[in-house]
C-alpha cells in the first residue's frame, strides 16, 4: 500500500515539473533577446551621480555664500543687512534640511528593498 501512495505522488508532481521546465524554457529563450544597456552617460540623458553630485554642490554653495554673509555682517559690512544676512541662513537652512530627508528616504528606501522576501 505505501508504494502505491509513493507511486501515486510521483505522478502527481510530474505534470507541475513538465510546467516548471517549460517555463524556465520560455525565459531561456526571452534571455537570449536581451542586450547590453545603454549607457547613462548619452549626451542629454541624466544619471543619479551626476543630479546628486549637483544638488550636493548646490547646498554646500548656499552654506558658502550664507557664511560670507554672517561674516561680513559680522565685520560691520555695510552692504549686508541682517535681513538678507537671516535670508540666507535660512535658506541655507532649508538646503540642507532637505538633503537629510532626501537622505533619509533613500535609506528607508533601501531597508525597504533588502528587507524584501525573494
Amino acid at each position: 500500500m505505501c508504494t502505491c501512495l509513493k507511486k501515486e505522488k510521483a505522478t502527481l508532481n510530474t505534470p507541475a515539473i513538465d510546467s516548471l521546465l517549460a517555463q524556465m524554457r520560455v525565459a531561456k529563450a526571452a534571455a537570449t533577446g536581451l542586450r547590453e544597456p545603454e549607457q547613462a552617460t548619452q549626451p542629454g540623458r541624466l544619471d543619479f551621480a551626476s543630479v546628486l553630485k549637483s544638488s550636493l554642490d548646490d547646498i554646500a554653495q548656499s552654506q558658502a555664500s550664507s557664511e560670507a554673509m554672517q561674516k561680513a555682517f559680522v565685520m560691520g559690512d555695510e552692504r549686508a543687512s541682517l535681513s538678507d544676512t537671516m535670508i540666507a541662513m535660512q535658506k541655507a537652512s532649508i538646503n540642507f534640511q532637505s538633503a537629510i530627508q532626501v537622505r533619509n528616504k533613500v535609506v528607508q528606501a533601501y531597508n525597504d528593498i533588502m528587507n524584501m522576501q525573494v
